[in-house]
């Protein structure tokens, strides 16, 4: 009976992966859509229950360096202070979320999670002493400076020409970064933006960690 011998040699190294994280938009856009839109309604019906109900939901806002506060990092930016400030947030958060899921749902959840809690903690820490602070401003400020910078951590083109044109359009929204009005939080603008920088390089880190031969051979 006839055997196969297996080559001599080392093993020739895999194909390296595909860049999905070098996409600028989602691979299936029509999914990703329906997704963020969803998302939008669900933001919209929290407000108008907030409207027309006497729950007062604004309270379980976060609240600045209270324990009993803490909690609010989690649902403070499901909450918005009126219907002018969540219409003041649907279009970049529609656009943003959408291009930010084309690394792929997975990387999606991480990024969003990652600038979700550490701009929560930010507000949290050195916000308004006592301030209840509520909107998802931190996380579109996290979401927007992730697209800017990932393409210069990829060293994608793609990913560079976008981010220009994301500038252009809204990159005059940094300012809020810069203390100013004392209705507007920008702890929670500077956090997010902060963990949109870290988001991008930690995926560019795993992106060439996956594309690397040592990874492909299993070193």
């Amino acid at each position: 009976m006839d055997a196969t011998v297996p080559p001599l040699g080392p093993t020739p190294a895999s194909p390296a992966p595909r860049r999905a994280t070098a996409r600028i938009i989602p691979a299936k856009p029509v999914p990703a859509a329906i997704t963020m839109v969803a998302f939008t309604v669900v933001l919209y019906l929290i407000e108008l229950v907030d409207q027309v109900s006497s729950l007062s939901l604004d309270q379980y806002g976060i609240v600045s360096r209270q324990v009993s506060g803490l909690d609010g990092v989690i649902w403070a930016p499901l909450l918005h202070g009126g219907w002018a400030h969540l219409a003041a947030n649907t279009i970049p958060f529609l656009v943003f979320g959408f291009l930010v899921m084309a690394g792929g749902i997975a990387q999606f959840v991480m990024v969003t999670a990652l600038i979700w809690v550490v701009s929560g903690l930010g507000v949290w820490l050195v916000g308004p002493s006592g301030a209840v602070t509520v909107g998802m401003s931190g996380v579109i400020f996290g979401w927007l400076v992730f697209l800017l910078a990932r393409g210069f951590f990829a060293r994608s083109l793609a990913q560079i020409g976008l981010a220009v044109v994301l500038f252009v359009i809204w990159g005059s929204v940094l300012l809020g970064v810069i203390p100013g009005r004392p209705d507007v939080s920008w702890q929670g603008h500077l956090f997010g933006a902060l963990a949109g920088l870290l988001a991008a390089f930690i995926v560019s880190r795993a992106d060439k960690a996956r594309r690397s031969p040592s990874a492909s051979l299993g070193a």
